[in-house]
């Protein structure tokens, strides 16, 4: 079983599977899904907590023996692993063999950074889940994030209309912690719970953080006005230029590609050969639309520009030049479309 850390709540209300695997890129939402689950078992009668790092140190004897002492007198207990970003055969090994021990008196809760398509398809990882559930904690993307808003703000008795969830999502993106303080203060300012654009101004700063990837997504993706938005906090925090160069220029290399042989091959045997995973496949499929092979041409030599400029022409600022190769990204239009995605195979 997969689901997203915001149904945790409803498959614990239902019941205590023997397994939680608890992976993804956001802290807080990995951190509530390992409280979700904690708090589900006491209630559950669990009485015995114990936690564990997974490193080179680690006695794993000591981990398999809360699985084996099980008797008619012996309390329930949660054991939680941590995982870390990148771990040996050996650990994988070990995995395999919990997965052999769990039971119904001993709940597991694995927990640790995004797992790659790779790791999903191990036996650990199969053998875990065929007993469990994985709790998926990635940071909502800007289209998901809108409801996100919505639920947290339920979940605090707050009613904000349409166009303020808008607000508090675009304010907030990449920095969820912030959203979670900024609606706790604004239910303290606001006992009646209405939000309101205005309200929501008077109270709150701007908090969202944004990546290059971000940047990049919005290119493909053709969003102009959110691509200079990007770019003004990413110079504000001294992001080097030289790191977004090097991210859209293997892009614009890619959609050369792709726009080289989609004529000849089928559009979703290349994102399949390119492994361009199946959440992207929109932003390529836009950007195949609005440039054509000179486009992309025009574009790859402006590029070429803004990193001799970057790198030998230390008195001019780059910034301005990434700003209007930002513009001719996501403005250039041809007639000729792709056609939209249907099937997603990754």
């Amino acid at each position: 079983m997969r689901i997203f850390a915001e149904s945790l709540a409803g498959q614990l209300h239902q019941q205590l599977l023997p397994v939680y695997l608890i992976f993804g890129n956001e802290p807080l939402l990995i951190q509530e899904s390992k409280a979700a689950v904690k708090a589900a078992a006491k209630n559950q009668g669990v009485d015995t907590f114990c936690r564990y790092q997974v490193d080179s140190s680690l006695n794993w004897d000591e981990v398999f023996e809360h699985f084996q002492t099980l008797s008619l007198f012996s309390s329930r207990q949660l054991v939680e692993l941590t995982l870390p970003d990148s771990f040996t055969a050996s650990v994988t090994s070990k995995l395999l063999t919990l997965s052999t021990l769990v039971n119904q008196d001993t709940t597991l809760v694995i927990n640790g950074p995004k797992l790659t398509k790779a790791q999903e398809n191990t036996k650990w990882y199969k053998a875990l889940t065929t007993n469990g559930c994985h709790v998926n904690c990635l940071s909502p993307d800007l289209n998901r994030l809108p409801q996100f808003v919505l639920q947290r703000c339920k979940g605090l008795g707050l009613s904000p209309d349409k166009e303020t969830i808008q607000m508090l999502a675009q304010w907030h993106e990449g920095n969820l912690l912030a959203l979670v303080q900024s609606l706790e203060k604004l239910a303290l300012l606001y006992p009646d719970g209405q939000l309101t654009v205005i309200r929501v101004e008077a109270s709150l700063s701007r908090h969202n953080h944004f990546s290059v990837f971000h940047w990049i997504d919005a290119l493909l993706d053709g969003k102009s006005n959110r691509c200079q938005r990007i770019l003004r906090q990413l110079k504000a925090e001294g992001t080097e230029p030289v790191i977004l160069l090097r991210s859209v220029q293997k892009e614009l290399y890619l959609l050369l590609e792709l726009q080289s042989q989609k004529d000849h091959q089928d559009i979703y045997h290349l994102m399949n050969q390119y492994r361009i995973w199946k959440n992207k496949r929109p932003f390529y499929i836009h950007a195949l639309e609005r440039l054509n092979l000179p486009a992309i041409h025009r574009l790859i030599h402006q590029l070429s520009h803004l990193e001799s400029v970057t790198k030998l022409q230390y008195n001019q600022d780059p910034w301005p030049l990434l700003q209007q190769l930002s513009i001719d990204f996501t403005q250039v239009r041809q007639t000729s479309t792709v056609s939209p995605v249907k099937h997603d195979i990754m």
